[in-house]
């Protein structure tokens, strides 16, 4: 944003981008997948997913959490962050 505008819009697209990311897709879509797949297991796409947990399920499940929480922290500061008039770059107004 040019000096003087409102930051919190960028704070609160972000934020909200990294929790639907992280939490919506990366923890919740993939403890459903586990869940869905059965002893038989399934293929989604190329996928093959088991009901048991690997090191890549974790490893989504992990970053999934902490981009969420990330993202909460980003909602939490535009809050917190001073309310400007909203000013697209390159404009002179």
């Amino acid at each position: 944003m040019d000096p003087g505008g409102d930051e919190r819009l960028g704070y609160y697209l972000a934020g909200g981008l990294l929790v639907f990311l992280g939490w919506a897709l990366a923890v919740v879509a993939n403890v459903l997948l586990h869940a869905a797949a059965g002893s038989g297991g399934m293929t989604v796409g190329w996928v093959r997913i088991t009901s048991a947990w690997g090191a890549y399920a974790w490893a989504t499940l992990a970053f999934g959490l902490f981009t969420g929480t990330v993202g909460v922290v980003l909602l939490a500061l535009g809050r917190g962050a001073p309310k400007a008039p909203l000013v697209l770059p390159g404009y002179d107004y």
